[in-house]
C-alpha cells in the first residue's frame, strides 16, 4: 500500500512540475529569454493588485487573497507540523492550478518549441532531477520534488543565465555571416532607433526612397542582435543599395555592439521616453543607450521636438558629425512637418515646400525624420514631395477604420507608451462623430516605478475628455480605476472587451483600442 501511495505522490508531483514548466517556459520565451523576467512575472501573477474581473463591472479591490496565498499558508503549516501527505497534495495543487489565469496552452501565443527553448527546458529538467535526487537522501524523500515544483521560475532563471554564453557563441556564426554579406554588398546603412516611432520612421523612409533605389528595410521589429543578423542574411540581396536597420535596446551597450558590425552612415533617433524604464531604471540611462547609435555614424538625424534630443546637435557637431534636425512643433527644425488643421505644412531649411492633407495614422515627427534622412541620402526635395503619396501608416499604430456596424475604430494596439497614448486619445477626440467615445486598454507597461503614475494620469485624461473606460486584465487595473472618475468596466481578456463593444456601441460611436498585452500578463 505504501508503495502505491508513494508512486501516486511521485506521479502528481511530476504532473505539477510539468504544468509549471509549460506555463513559465511560455513566459520566458515571450520575454526573449531574459532571466530576470521570471521574478517580475512571478510577483505579478502571485500577488496581483486587483482581483480577476469575472463580471463586466467591478469595484476596486487592493491585493486580493489568491489561491497561491492560500496554498503557501497551507504549505508552511504542513511543513511545520511535518504532515508529508499534505505537503505533497498542497504542492501538487499549486503546480497544476497556479498561478490562476496563467494558462498552460496560451490564448494569444503558444509555446514554439525552438532549439533554444528545448535547450532551456532540458537544462532545467536536469537541475530538477538533481534536486529531486538529492532530496531522496533527506529524511523526507519527497522534499526535493516539492522544492522543484515551487521553484520552477527560479530554475528557469538559472538555466537561462547559464546558457547565455552558449547562445551568444551560437549567434556569432549568424552575425559573422551578416557582417560578411554587408561588406560584400556594401549598401549605405541607415540605422534607426528611439523609444518609440522607430518602426514607423523606418517604413516611411523606405516608402519615400522607393524600391527602385534598391532599398531594403528590416522586417517588422527585427531590431536586436538575432533579428538584425537574420534580416541581413535572409532579405539583403546583391542589388541592395540602401539598408535601413531598426535597432532596439534593453540596456546600455547593445546598440553599440550592433553598430560595430552593422556600421551606419546615417543614424536616426526618433524620440526618448520611459519605454523599457522597468529594465533601464532611468531616462538618463535610456538616453545614453540610444546615443550609442551616433558613435560610428557620419550623419545624425534627430527629432528636436523631444527636449532631450534638442540638446544633442551642438555636441554632435563638435564631434564632427553632420546633423540634420527634424520636428513638427520646433521652428528650428531643418525639416519641419507642421500640423495646420487637417493638413501638413512641410518646410526644408526654413522654406515651405508643400502643403498636403494629413495621412491618417502617420505621425508628423516620424515623417519629418524620414524626410530628413531621405534628403541626406541624396533625394531631391521635389522628388520627395512626389513620393509623399506612397507613405502609409504602420499596422496597429493609431489606424482609423469604420467597422461594419458603423462604429469608428482606432487600432493602436502595438506597444503603446505615454506619448503615443495621449496622441491616440487626441485622435479619438478629433473624430467627427456625435456618440460615445470609449477607450479599451490594459494600460501601459515596462515603465518601472513610473508605471502606476503614468497609468493613473492617462485614466485622468480619459475621464477629463468625457470618454468611457474599459480596462482589460489586471496588470494596470488598480491605477486606471483609481485615476478614472466614474464607472470602469473590466474584462479579463480583450476578446471579452471586444464582444462588449460590438454589442454596446452603434453608428456614431467611436472606440480606441490602446495597447494589447499578450496573455502572459495578468
Amino acid at each position: 500500500m505504501r508503495t502505491v501511495l508513494d508512486a501516486f505522490a511521485a506521479l502528481i508531483l511530476i504532473m505539477a512540475f510539468t504544468a509549471q514548466m509549460l506555463r513559465w517556459l511560455r513566459v520566458l520565451q515571450r520575454e526573449h529569454y531574459e532571466p530576470a523576467a521570471m521574478s517580475r512575472f512571478l510577483g505579478r501573477w502571485s500577488s496581483p493588485q486587483v482581483a480577476s474581473a469575472k463580471s463586466a463591472e467591478r469595484t476596486r479591490a487592493k491585493r486580493p487573497v489568491t489561491l497561491t496565498h492560500v496554498l503557501v499558508v497551507i504549505l508552511l503549516i504542513a511543513l511545520f507540523t511535518r504532515v508529508t501527505a499534505l505537503v505533497v497534495v498542497d504542492s501538487a495543487l499549486y503546480g497544476i492550478l497556479c498561478p490562476q489565469g496563467l494558462s498552460i496552452k496560451g490564448r494569444t501565443s503558444r509555446l514554439n518549441w525552438t532549439r533554444r527553448l528545448k535547450t532551456v527546458a532540458g537544462v532545467t529538467t536536469l537541475l530538477a532531477l538533481l534536486i529531486g535526487g538529492l532530496g531522496l537522501l533527506a529524511p523526507d524523500p519527497f522534499l526535493g520534488a516539492v522544492v522543484v515544483v515551487w521553484a520552477v521560475p527560479l530554475l528557469l532563471d538559472l538555466s537561462a543565465r547559464s546558457l547565455e554564453p552558449l547562445e551568444r557563441r551560437l549567434a556569432n556564426r549568424f552575425v559573422a555571416e551578416a557582417t560578411s554579406k554587408l561588406r560584400r554588398i556594401a549598401p549605405r546603412v541607415i540605422a534607426v532607433t528611439g523609444s518609440f516611432g522607430k518602426t514607423s520612421t523606418k517604413n516611411h523612409l523606405a516608402d519615400l526612397l522607393g524600391s527602385n533605389r534598391g532599398v531594403v528595410a528590416t522586417p517588422r521589429s527585427f531590431n536586436n542582435r538575432a533579428g538584425l543578423s537574420r534580416a541581413i542574411n535572409e532579405t539583403l540581396g546583391d542589388d541592395a543599395r540602401v539598408f535601413i536597420a531598426e535597432m532596439g535596446t534593453y540596456g546600455p551597450g547593445e546598440i553599440r555592439e550592433l553598430c560595430q558590425w552593422c556600421v551606419p552612415e546615417i543614424a536616426i533617433v526618433t524620440a526618448l521616453g520611459p519605454v523599457h524604464l522597468e529594465r533601464m531604471k532611468s531616462l538618463d540611462v535610456i538616453e545614453s543607450a540610444k546615443r550609442e547609435i551616433t558613435e560610428m555614424a557620419t550623419t545624425v538625424v534627430m527629432n528636436i521636438d523631444d527636449g532631450r534630443l534638442a540638446r544633442w546637435p551642438d555636441t554632435l557637431e563638435f564631434e564632427g558629425k553632420r546633423v540634420r534636425t527634424a520636428g513638427s512643433m520646433n521652428h528650428d527644425a531643418s525639416v519641419r512637418v507642421a500640423v495646420v488643421h487637417d493638413q501638413w505644412s512641410i518646410s526644408v531649411d526654413g522654406r515651405e515646400v508643400v502643403i498636403v492633407d494629413q495621412i491618417a495614422g502617420v505621425q508628423a515627427t516620424n515623417l519629418a525624420c524620414a524626410i530628413a534622412a531621405a534628403i541626406e541620402v541624396g533625394v531631391g526635395v521635389d522628388e520627395l514631395v512626389s513620393h509623399l503619396g506612397r507613405v502609409a501608416p504602420v499596422a496597429n499604430r493609431a489606424n482609423v477604420v469604420a467597422a461594419s456596424s458603423g462604429v469608428l475604430v482606432i487600432d493602436d494596439t502595438f506597444n503603446a507608451n505615454p506619448a503615443s497614448a495621449l496622441s491616440a486619445l487626441t485622435v479619438l477626440m478629433d473624430l467627427k462623430m456625435s456618440g460615445r467615445r470609449v477607450v479599451v486598454t490594459p494600460g501601459l507597461i515596462e515603465l518601472g516605478r513610473e508605471q502606476y503614475v503614468e497609468n493613473l494620469a492617462f485614466a485622468q485624461k480619459v475621464s477629463a475628455r468625457g470618454c468611457e473606460l474599459v480596462v482589460v486584465g489586471r496588470t494596470n487595473a488598480l491605477a486606471l480605476q483609481t485615476g478614472f472618475d466614474g464607472v470602469v468596466r473590466r474584462f479579463d481578456t480583450r476578446d471579452e472587451a471586444v464582444d462588449w463593444v460590438r454589442t454596446s456601441l452603434v453608428v456614431g460611436d467611436g472606440v480606441l483600442y490602446l495597447n494589447d498585452l499578450p496573455d502572459h500578463y495578468p
